[in-house]
């Protein structure tokens, strides 16, 4: 990754919204998945994850069978296609070809007039990206079709697909079907009627990224996911409302947590909204849920975990610290917007459980118990008045 505006320093740290908090990556080599030497590091996150056990103790990675009286098929992975070739004149984000670890990176993303030109510039083009995948929705479609179109829109804008070669993600967009919170990697299976599928489409041009997601409905979906729908959107926009210069950070999971629990819906806490411009993932880590008294076990197996991969030896004990104290704490950072400063906003939320299950492509995340989820995503950027979503067409 690059510095942004400010001049941040390359200090990856242990959690992405990207990959959340995970740091084995694929189960595949990446000179197999992209042609190049990923390096000791993919090795052994990969060996440290296996051997620990702590994945799949975290995100409760196991097979479950179809519950009673669900009235949805499990979700199930497809085939995954060959990852489709970018034209060489289009640059790379930094970390294409890198074999460096990748984290969150140490500073917010300010930016003086030309940038925040540029961050226009690359959400508009990402809003149109997911406006146009939108309209592929339908009965019968393959994810892997819809990554397709995406794939093309984007190369023949002069833009590159961000996901593709992030830590390995093999596609150019997230398609998160039904239970899928996250990460959901288009396949070879067909969407169905009454399906829902969250989109996730984030674009790199002259330098910045532009990251937006939205749940769209195939076919005819019933009250119950037009419901959550709604609500998770109501969710994103609420907390846009309250942000400004000098708003602290958590008022945003304040927000989000009071909306949804009107209606009796579940907030993921696993992962979250980042800092976004020249990198793809810079602080501040924005958090979707209030501030809770109660302790979570994660913490206790995020820290373990951390220190058994061994990530960036340089930057790995601060960065295990921070976010074992943000499991410990709940969203009670008391960190502020500043001006100019860009960052997503990412909500998810479920009509059940909130405990995430990691498939073993060690990508797609979905529910424990299989029930619905849903997320918004915009880009936006602190003004004087409040705040301006870039991510819109």
């Amino acid at each position: 990754m690059v510095g942004g505006a400010c001049s941040l320093q390359l200090q990856p740290r242990l959690l992405s919204s990207f990959v959340g908090n995970r740091f084995i990556h694929s189960t595949q080599p990446l000179n197999q998945l992209f042609g190049y030497n990923s390096g000791k590091n993919q090795v052994s996150m990969q060996l440290s994850r296996t051997f620990s056990g702590l994945a799949d103790l975290f995100f409760n990675r196991r097979n479950l069978d179809v519950e009673p009286n669900r009235r949805r098929k499990r979700l199930r992975p497809g085939k995954v296609s060959p990852h489709r070739p970018v034209p060489d004149h289009i640059p790379r984000p930094p970390y294409v070809n890198s074999q460096k670890p990748i984290g969150i990176v140490s500073g917010p993303e300010v930016h003086d007039e030309k940038g925040i030109e540029c961050m226009r510039v690359s959400g508009r083009l990402a809003a149109q990206v997911l406006e146009y995948a939108g309209t592929l929705v339908k009965p019968g479609i393959t994810t892997d079709e819809i990554d397709k179109a995406v794939h093309q829109m984007i190369i023949d804008n002069g833009a590159y697909p961000s996901p593709l070669g992030y830590g390995g993600f093999p596609k150019s967009v997230c398609t998160s079907v039904n239970e899928c919170i996250c990460h959901g990697i288009p396949d070879s299976r067909a969407l169905e009627d009454g399906d829902t599928i969250n989109i996730d489409v984030t674009v790199y041009l002259n330098g910045y990224h532009g990251d937006t997601s939205a749940t769209f409905f195939c076919g005819d979906v019933d009250d119950e996911a037009r419901n959550l729908v709604k609500v998770t959107k109501d969710c994103l926009h609420k907390a846009i409302s309250v942000c400004a210069p000098g708003m602290e950070y958590k008022k945003i999971g304040k927000t989000i947590q009071d909306h949804a629990d009107r209606y009796n819906y579940g907030v993921v806490r696993q992962f979250v909204g980042h800092g976004i411009g020249r990198v793809f993932h810079a602080d501040p880590v924005v958090l979707h849920y209030s501030n809770y008294p109660e302790l979570y076990r994660s913490s206790i197996l995020f820290l373990a975990d951390s220190i058994l991969c061994g990530i960036d030896k340089d930057h790995m004990l601060w960065g295990t610290f921070r976010m074992t104290y943000l499991y410990l704490s709940g969203n009670n950072d008391h960190g502020r917007m500043v001006l100019n400063q860009t960052f997503t906003i990412e909500p998810m939320l479920t009509i059940g459980s909130i405990n995430p299950v990691m498939w073993d492509d060690n990508w797609t995340i979905v529910t424990e118990d299989g029930s619905l989820s849903a997320q918004f995503e915009h880009t936006i950027l602190i003004t004087r008045d409040g705040a301006e979503i870039l991510t819109q067409c």
